[in-house]
């Protein structure tokens, strides 16, 4: 099968290198220096240092000759949720074409399916999502991940493109639920950094959140994923699944996780900019935040987790003040 994977980032390298031992695979980059410089070192410096790409991935910055690649094949859309609609918009509506990021987009807060319905509302598209750190993946250390679309033959087709004995490839038909479950555990894991980041900040002891608190977070925010999923028209139990409760755990615990890093670094005392900066990725938690919210209060759904995060991100609510008022909230039912 032809593979073009637009974005050459940490995760769309991961997926190509993975995708090249069975594939041809073509791996595009919007930078052509960038595109110019793992050609010719045959690594991708800036995203997965030290970790040498095949001999057969193609590599460029030309776009119309990626695309070309990919007519009778797979298109994968590896780049963060803003650029989503400028690829899905390039890519033929006869193509099989799914994308890897997980957030709601900034300004219209949709979801990926929700943009691809309006662009290309006949066309065949899905996500691929799930617990999954790139380097990992790179490296070939096992990893389960969800293919989820309304369309039967396509989820098919990407389970059959990269599934193997270390990347499991599972299939859904709730692509609602696994996007929603991708785009809030981003959310969940910049709160629970920052109950992380407040503990070791403070020491041990009466009133500063430890691992109990953690715990607590990551439950509640599954709580709250869940009934915006189910608002949305999600099914229940597609978050204790992969893509919900399993990438959940990996990003709010995972010390890979960008979005953690996030909450670690507020927590610390630093500037939002300073700590994106530092970062060198994108942490799609952070324009996706206001974005859950927005989505939550059109419905009528109520995320305390979600609103205290954009509190804190907009500068609005300390660390501190966020995490005890969290913890400090009446007693009521668990749901």
């Amino acid at each position: 099968m032809n593979v073009t994977i637009l974005g050459a980032g940490a995760w769309g390298t991961a997926l190509a290198i993975q995708a090249a031992a069975r594939h041809a695979v073509w791996l595009w980059a919007r930078d052509a220096e960038h595109a110019r410089l793992m050609a010719a070192t045959r690594c991708n410096e800036r995203y997965l240092p030290g970790l040498e790409l095949p001999a057969n991935l193609a590599l460029g910055n030309d776009l119309g000759a990626a695309l070309a690649h990919a007519a009778a094949g797979l298109v994968v859309i590896a780049t963060p949720v803003s650029g989503l609609r400028e690829m899905l918009a390039a890519v033929r509506d006869d193509a099989q074409v799914v994308w890897l990021c997980k957030g709601f987009e900034a300004g219209s807060g949709l979801l990926g399916h929700e943009i691809a319905n309006a662009l290309r509302p006949h066309a065949h598209a899905g996500v691929l999502s799930g617990p999954s750190f790139a380097e990992e993946v790179a490296r070939g250390q096992p990893t389960a991940l969800v293919a989820a679309s309304a369309d039967e033959a396509l989820r098919n087709a990407v389970a059959n493109a990269f599934h193997t004995e270390l990347l499991r490839v599972y299939t859904s038909a709730d692509a609602v639920g696994v996007e929603v479950g991708g785009a809030v555990k981003n959310v969940m894991a910049i709160a629970t950094g920052l109950c992380d980041g407040l503990g070791a900040g403070g020491g041990e002891g009466r009133g500063q959140p430890g691992l109990n608190a953690r715990a607590a977070l990551i439950t509640r925010g599954l709580a709250e994923m869940t009934r915006l999923g189910v608002a949305l028209g999600a099914r229940p139990e597609t978050f204790m699944g992969l893509s919900g409760l399993g990438d959940l755990v990996l990003t709010a615990t995972g010390a890979l996780s960008r979005n953690r890093r996030v909450g670690l670094g507020l927590a610390a005392g630093q500037p939002l900019a300073q700590v994106l900066a530092e970062l060198g990725h994108v942490a799609e938690g952070v324009p996706t935040a206001p974005m859950v919210l927005a989505r939550a209060s059109a419905v009528g759904v109520e995320m305390p987790i979600t609103e205290a995060v954009v509190a804190v991100l907009d500068g609005r609510l300390a660390v501190g003040d966020a995490v005890r008022g969290l913890m400090g909230r009446g007693a009521r039912a668990e749901d």
